[in-house]
């Protein structure tokens, strides 16, 4: 099958904050259980208050985020307070509830650039006790032109420190000025890569911020190639997920009921979802499905 091009979403996060959501997209909801995948920035947060995302809850998912540069700081139920920088991994594992906030730090750089991405977790895991991992370094591998941090699974022969409950693999490569390698796939995974700066062609798609290209099972490697400047890419994939997935707002579930009452706990109070301190500002409300209003409409990500 020829790689297949996605354009992604854009949308404002706040203060300027431009994101691109690849997915979920009507053209492709999951690559293997990947099934969000957010790139914010490069935005001039020097004169504001940068990212403000207060509190919120999460079911049936992992979230990881990665910056490229400036700072982030995470706040959750559990009573984690911990801030991220460049080269290092936060992974947050909601299982069946977990609420966090995130924000730029007081001070903050001037510029804030990152991605966040989630992953479906499977059924086994899917209502298991919330946990979260900061790692400050991830290993960095230097081979075939590129230099890749790896940040879930395996690559390149070296292996992320940070847990996941089905397999996957992400990495977050450089590729220099005037450069041609080829990553290497598992053929039994479907992939995805995004650039995040710069221009690359990939698999014979030339591809700047915005655009997603899909690769199905069944190759065990992706060629790129870069022209007068550096290109930042992150790759993604898995085997396609076996489990039908629901998506809404920040849920990650399996029927409308879940997410219907999902929804109705947070906006209640409800203990299991848990409370984040320390954020100065409102917990988000959830906006309720389509359906709950008599309406049958496929859920998006709102």
């Amino acid at each position: 099958m020829i790689p297949e091009r996605i354009e992604a979403m854009g949308a404002e996060l706040g203060y300027g904050m431009r994101v691109r959501r690849a997915l979920p997209s009507r053209h492709r909801r999951m690559i293997g259980a990947w099934c969000f995948l957010d790139h914010f920035g490069p935005a001039d947060v020097a004169r504001n208050r940068g990212m403000r995302v207060g509190p919120h809850p999460h079911t049936g998912l992992q979230t990881l985020t990665w910056l490229l540069s400036g700072e982030l700081l995470h706040r959750d139920s559990l009573g984690t307070e911990q801030r991220i920088e460049p080269g290092a991994l936060n992974l947050m594992t909601a299982g069946k509830g977990i609420s966090h906030s995130e924000e730029s730090p007081e001070p903050h750089s001037g510029e804030l650039h990152g991605v966040q991405f989630w992953i479906a977790l499977p059924d086994s895991a899917r209502h298991a006790a919330p946990a979260f991992e900061h790692h400050p370094r991830v290993p960095l591998v230097r081979s075939n032109n590129v230099r890749a941090s790896v940040l879930a699974g395996e690559f390149m022969g070296e292996r992320s420190p940070a847990a996941f409950h089905t397999p996957i693999v992400a990495a977050s490569i450089v590729a220099p000025a005037v450069s041609v390698a080829t990553l290497p796939l598992n053929p039994e995974f479907e992939h995805g890569a995004i650039v995040t700066y710069g221009r690359a062609e990939i698999a014979g798609q030339r591809i700047i911020p915005g655009s997603l290209v899909y690769v199905p099972p069944g190759r065990d490697g992706l060629p790129i190639s870069t022209g007068a400047g550096d290109a930042g890419v992150v790759l993604v994939g898995g085997p396609p997920f076996s489990e039908q997935v629901l998506m809404w707002w920040n849920f990650v579930a399996r029927t409308k009921a879940e997410i219907t009452q999902a929804c109705g706990d947070w906006n209640n109070g409800a203990p299991y979802l848990g409370e984040v301190r320390g954020y100065d500002g409102e917990r988000l409300l959830a906006p309720l499905p389509p359906w709950a209003n008599g309406r049958e409409e496929v859920a998006e990500y709102p």
